[in-house]
């Protein structure tokens, strides 16, 4: 028991260690991530305080390609949002970039004019690139792919009326945008902050809400939980419908309008994890950020260190009480857990913290394989340490044939076929164990028994069983064979002269010389198990079975007694003595004709 159990927690203790190593490596991050998508982002119901107003086809059809559009359609669209003093918008955000003075001044002045009338975010952006950062101390140069090569701001007048807030956008690594960017930095003393933070912040101070600052890492990255799938803040409205005045002031009265690219060919589309199958316009992960800021909505990323401890810890666990509990125990146990984990993770969430979904259900799926394996593994072994204790007792044809046809070929019953029935017998054996010592006799026994045994089996004989010194076996059964009649007289030529060199062997031992007779009979059959359903035996039975044991009997040393029916059987194959006179059986009525067999062809 103790070296199982000690086999058992190195079992455990090296499966937990090797998953626990896997997880860490991120080998598994892809897979994680998509559950953990599927599992903690799910739309909810929006506040209705942020309002989308489109730069879609619509209006693109009509004042021609966005790029080519000059600065006094937003500025136009600007002075609607204030045309009426009571009604306008709480905060605007215009999620494009104007960065530069264009070659239409009156344009720009225009824009910047009517932005002084609102309360206007502009957007700017960091542009980053691969570039060389020392250490402080000069001594090894490496390259950092966060390094902040250009900054670009809002042109000057446009800077002078209203804030700016970056929309730099950063992607997981499968391409899913998964976090927002609080801040960027495009010098070490300067810090940028989002577009979606100034604007939420903006309109908290207005509306007198108090919110909290997103909890960033040091790169200013942080999770978004988003509330809404594609299409989820959009009503539809389009930049060319405000500004033609079909949009009542009431629809963003004391609201956030959110202006941004809402067109394919814009080219500002992200994929998101709420929805894997539709992408997602910038401006809408901005409103998602925003009324996350705004209600608080705040998910931690737990750092992987303690998850990764957690999980080694409950992973040995499992693991070990897997392998000490029955199957299905432990295969209840690895499925509850595995469900158990999506509803603890799906709590911490709710909770405001992110755990890896996939690490301790991956290990239960795992631990689930590996245990249908190990049992697997363990029954195979079962079967074939059972076959081979049976082959010890049963024929190994037998066995095969029960294997074969399960557990119901164990009943008791039998069938009726035509067999070759073989029995051999020591001649003089109970004379030479009354001169011999009971440990001598069961060597010579053993020895002449597994010489016998030995030529059964090697020509596909069904060894029925032993009975003293006698041996019986059969050829027919459990499966037909076209030549069972020559396999059977072939067996008993290989046994007179197994016997013949054994008793060689014998007499310069200094022991008595061994001679056997042999009695082959062919005929009709019952076959089957036999028995009691406790205590059963694979066995033959009928007036051909009793035939060839009366044959033995009767027949002298080194002699095989065969009947007319074998004879016939081998035909020409053999070569044959008939006896001179027919002998009287027991339990026959006539005189039974007896040949005896010499050899066979190429025997």
């Amino acid at each position: 028991m103790w070296r199982n159990t000690k086999r058992h927690l190195l079992v455990s203790l090296a499966g937990a260690l090797i998953f626990t190593l896997i997880c860490g490596s991120g080998i598994l991050m892809s897979l994680d991530q998509m559950l953990a998508d599927a599992l903690y982002q799910s739309p909810e119901t929006v506040s209705g305080d942020i309002v989308i107003i489109g730069i879609d086809d619509r209006s693109q059809a009509k004042f021609g390609r966005y790029t080519n559009w000059d600065r006094n359609i937003m500025a136009q669209a600007l002075e609607v949002l204030a045309s009426d003093p009571q009604k306008k918008p709480a905060v605007v955000a215009i999620d494009t970039l104007y960065t530069e003075k264009s070659d239409q001044p009156e344009a720009d002045n225009h824009l910047a004019e009517a932005a002084s009338n609102l309360y206007v975010i502009t957007a700017s952006m960091v542009r980053y690139d691969y570039n060389i950062v020392q250490n402080a101390d000069d001594s090894n140069a490496f390259y950092s792919s966060y390094s902040a090569v250009s900054y670009h701001p809002p042109y000057d007048l446009l800077r002078q009326v209203a804030r700016e807030g970056h929309i730099n956008a950063v992607s997981d690594k499968d391409g899913y945008m998964r976090h927002a960017l609080l801040f960027v930095s495009p010098r070490k003393d300067v810090k940028v902050y989002s577009m979606a933070y100034l604007t939420a912040s903006a309109y908290a101070q207005k509306k007198n809400i108090h919110i909290t600052m997103p909890p960033a890492d040091s790169q200013g990255h942080f999770y978004i939980p988003y509330k809404a799938k594609p299409g989820g803040f959009y009503d539809g409205i389009s930049i060319l419908d405000l500004i033609d005045g079909e949009v009542p002031a009431d629809y963003y009265a004391g609201k956030i309008v959110l202006i941004g690219p809402y067109s394919v060919g814009l080219g500002d589309l992200f994929s998101t994890p709420i929805d894997h199958g539709t992408q997602m316009y910038g401006v809408e992960i901005q409103a998602n950020v925003i009324e996350s800021i705004l209600t608080g909505n705040y998910k931690r990323e737990v750092k992987d260190t303690p998850q990764l401890g957690i999980l080694f810890v409950l992973t040995f666990g499992v693991l070990f009480l897997a392998l000490c509990w029955p199957f299905l125990l432990s295969a209840a146990l690895c499925i509850s857990l595995a469900v158990a984990n999506a509803f603890v993770c799906r709590g911490f969430y709710t909770l405001g913290y992110v755990l890896h979904p996939l690490w301790f259900s991956g290990a239960m799926a795992v631990t689930f394989i590996l245990m249908i394996l190990a049992h697997f593994y363990s029954s195979l072994l079962q079967r074939q340490r059972v076959t081979s204790t049976l082959e010890r007792y049963v024929a190994p044809n037998i066995v095969k044939e029960l294997m074969k046809e399960g557990a119901d070929s164990w009943g008791l019953g039998g069938k009726l076929c035509d067999i070759a029935v073989l029995f051999v017998d020591i001649r003089g054996f109970t004379t030479m164990s009354e001169k011999k010592q009971p440990e001598e006799i069961v060597a010579i026994l053993n020895r002449y028994l597994t010489m016998t045994s030995n030529c059964i089996e090697q020509n596909e004989g069904t060894l029925d069983k032993f009975i003293g010194d006698a041996t019986m076996a059969f050829w027919g059964a459990p499966l037909p064979q076209e030549n069972a009649v020559y396999l059977a007289a072939k067996t008993a030529l290989e046994i007179v002269e197994g016997a013949k060199k054994l008793s060689e062997e014998l007499v310069k031992e200094g022991q008595e010389e061994l001679r056997v007779g042999v009695g082959v009979h062919y005929g009709p059959a019952v076959v089957g198990n036999m028995g009691s359903e406790k205590h059963m035996d694979y066995t033959a039975v009928g007036d051909t079975v009793n035939t060839a044991s009366r044959l033995e009997s009767n027949a002298p040393g080194n002699v095989i007694y065969i009947s007319r029916a074998v004879a016939e059987k081998l035909g020409d194959k053999a070569r044959i003595e008939r006896l001179a006179h027919p002998l009287k059986l027991k339990g026959k009525a006539d005189d039974f004709e007896v040949d005896i067999l010499l050899s066979l062809d190429g025997e």
